[in-house]
C-alpha cells in the first residue's frame, strides 16, 4: 500500500493506515516477541519510514498497549456473546460455549488476543499498569460465571474457583503455543477441554 507524503510535513498513513499499523506490530509481536520487534522492523512491515509510526503512535509501548486493548475487547464481546447464546441452558452446555468463544478470540481473531499470551508477560510496567485492570475485569466475569454454576449445584461446592478458572485459563491459554486450528477442529478442541474440565469439577 502506498502512502502520501508531503515536502511539508511527515509521512501520513492513508485513513485504515493507524489499524495496518497496529496489525502488522500486532502480528510482529506473536512472531517475534515484543522485545525483538523494533519500530524500524513494524515501518517497513507497513511501508512507511521508521520516523513517520510517531505521527500515529508516541512509542512502541503505545502500540501494544492499544493492541491489548483490542484483545481484550474482543474476548469480552466474545464472552457476552456466549453468555447470551446459552442463557438457560445446562452447566456444561454454558461452560462449553465459553470455552468455545475464548479459544475463538485466540484463534480466529487474529495476534491482538494471543497477544496477552505471549506478549503481556514482557510488557513494559507503564503497558502492565494500564492493561492489567481490564484483563481483570474480564477474569472476574469467568469467576462469577464459575460461582454461579456452584451456587446452582452443578459445579462441586468444595471446588476453588479461583484456582478452577487459573486451571482453566491455563489449558485454553497455552495452546496458542502448539495448537493448529488449520489441523484441528476448535469444536472439537473445546469440547475436549470443558469435559476434562468439568470430570474434575461437576458436582455429579
Amino acid at each position: 500500500m502506498a502512502f502520501a507524503s508531503s515536502p511539508a510535513g511527515p509521512e501520513v498513513a492513508p485513513p485504515d493506515g493507524r489499524q495496518r499499523i497496529l496489525d502488522e506490530a500486532a502480528a510482529l509481536f506473536l512472531e517475534r516477541g515484543y522485545a525483538a520487534t523494533s519500530l524500524r522492523h513494524i515501518a517497513a512491515a507497513v511501508g512507511m519510514k521508521a520516523g513517520s509510526l510517531y505521527y500515529h503512535f508516541e512509542s512502541k509501548e503505545a502500540l501494544l498497549g492499544e493492541i491489548l486493548r483490542q484483545g481484550i475487547a474482543v474476548m469480552v464481546e466474545a464472552f457476552e456473546a456466549a453468555e447470551e447464546s446459552t442463557r438457560g441452558e445446562p452447566a456444561r452446555v454454558r461452560t462449553e460455549a465459553h470455552v468455545r468463544a475464548h479459544l475463538a478470540a485466540l484463534f480466529e481473531n487474529g495476534p491482538y488476543t494471543a497477544a496477552h499470551v505471549t506478549s503481556f508477560r514482557t510488557a513494559p510496567d507503564s503497558v502492565v499498569a494500564a492493561i492489567v485492570p481490564e484483563r481483570d475485569a474480564y477474569e472476574a466475569r469467568w469467576t462469577a460465571l464459575l460461582a454461579e454454576l456452584q451456587r446452582s449445584g452443578e459445579l462441586a461446592a468444595e471446588t476453588p474457583i479461583g484456582l478452577a478458572r487459573l486451571i482453566l485459563f491455563g489449558a485454553m491459554n497455552a495452546s496458542v503455543e502448539w495448537f493448529d486450528p488449520e489441523r484441528g477442529s476448535l469444536d472439537d478442541f473445546a469440547s475436549e477441554i470443558t469435559r476434562q474440565f468439568w470430570v474434575g469439577v461437576s458436582a455429579r
